[in-house]
């Protein structure tokens, strides 16, 4: 203590901060248990982070009851190991399940179903409380994390108000090239569903340059905003097509949303949830007026299937067969839908569908981060049609 204390003058601090931070140093404390506990709890909500919130929780039994009292949790779900005897269960279940739908869709719903079965499956394993030995973390956050699905991982945490669950990939397998995308709002059932698609996506200069000349299409730039739909949009496929990336992203949807149940009664202090995917490929919310619709109203399941029951609803397509956005993109084939229940779709007025204006767009305008905003506000600039689908 005499060397350290000989030292002091030397370091001419006038507040003698630094060198109590010394001999706390040199007598083996911490210093980090001297920050108070709003602080260490503002930064372990920085973290998010389940995993690494889970190493925290080993450092102390103080680290333990503050990391667990974080309101801003997140989860990346790194890998799913299934066996493949459920999985072959469950796709029998659930192509039994598609073959019972009986609507003009029905025989499209069992391609898409036959296609994605397995995904759904596996997005089960993840979050299904019931399979809590499925899941495989790179380290383990807890003692016994490597084993357990999110919603036990979850269980420790009791003040979350933010929660954002990120999967390994999306479910529905697209060709290279295309894009689709979709965000989806739900209480106890679907609130609204955006789509956004297209066959392939191009840059201006590669299309310029294939047509040999810099403006090869009128309508790139929505000028065109009244033309009709091609006929050949029927005949070669692309409204088939169109309806297959519906059915799909609606059956993705209500999936994610049929298994977050457990999570969501567990915690009653949510406020925001996401459910996402490291491609970008599909955006599950709910805010806290549909976490608290969820928490009491029942959720009906389509038949035998692991997914919540889909209403009767009201689709509203747009359509562009080449739109060129801002950042020097080009969408072929361009396709916007927007979906909500049938029930809470207001009524138009005669023409209304046709003209393509709503009194509401905001959640298709806000459903997609730039450059893909763009795109669907261009697109809502165009002829809309209105498209209805039974219940399934």
């Amino acid at each position: 203590m005499s060397g350290v204390a000989a030292d002091l003058p030397e370091l001419r601090i006038g507040d003698g901060l630094a060198a109590s931070a010394l001999v706390e140093e040199d007598q083996g404390m911490d210093l980090f248990d001297r920050l108070p506990d709003s602080i260490i709890l503002v930064i372990f909500n920085q973290i998010s982070d389940v995993k690494a919130l889970g190493r925290c929780c080993v450092v102390s039994r103080r680290f333990f009851s503050l990391a667990t009292l974080v309101d801003n949790v997140s989860v990346r779900v790194d890998c799913v190991i299934s066996d493949d005897t459920s999985t072959s269960s469950s796709s029998s279940g659930s192509s039994a399940a598609a073959g019972k739908t009986r609507s003009v869709f029905s025989h499209f719903a069992r391609i898409v179903l036959c296609g994605i079965v397995r995904p759904i499956h596996a997005l089960g394993q993840i979050l299904s409380s019931s399979t809590t030995k499925r899941l495989s973390y790179a380290e383990s956050s807890f003692s016994e994390v490597s084993h357990h699905s999110p919603s036990e991982v979850l269980k420790k945490f009791k003040e979350i108000r933010r929660l954002r669950i990120e999967l390994p990939a999306g479910e529905l397998g697209v060709d290279d090239g295309v894009l689709l995308k979709w965000k989806a709002e739900f209480g106890s059932t679907i609130h609204s569903c955006v789509i956004l698609g297209a066959s392939s996506v191009l840059s201006s200069s590669s299309l310029s340059a294939k047509f040999g000349n810099p403006n090869p299409a009128p309508d790139l730039c929505g000028e065109e905003d009244n033309a009709s739909i091609p006929e050949s949009f029927y005949t070669s496929g692309g409204l088939k097509l169109r309806v297959l990336w519906t059915i799909s992203s609606l059956i993705a949807a209500s999936a994610r949303h049929y298994l977050l149940q457990p999570i969501v009664s567990d915690h009653e202090t949510l406020e925001f949830l996401d459910l996402t995917d490291v491609d970008g490929q599909g955006v599950l919310s709910m805010n806290r007026r549909q976490l608290q619709e969820l928490t009491v109203r029942p959720v009906s399941a389509s038949g035998s299937s692991q997914r919540t029951l889909m209403p009767a609803l009201s689709m509203r397509l747009w359509y562009a067969p080449l739109l060129e956005i801002p950042c020097g993109m080009v969408l072929k084939g361009a396709t916007l839908v927007s979906i909500q229940p049938s029930e809470e779709r207001p009524r138009e007025t005669a023409g209304g569908c046709a003209s393509g204006k709503s009194s509401d767009f905001s959640c298709v305008l806000n459903a997609f981060e730039e450059p893909y905003s763009s795109a669907a506000r261009m697109l809502t600039e165009r002829r809309s049609y209105c498209l209805e689908m039974n219940s399934f």
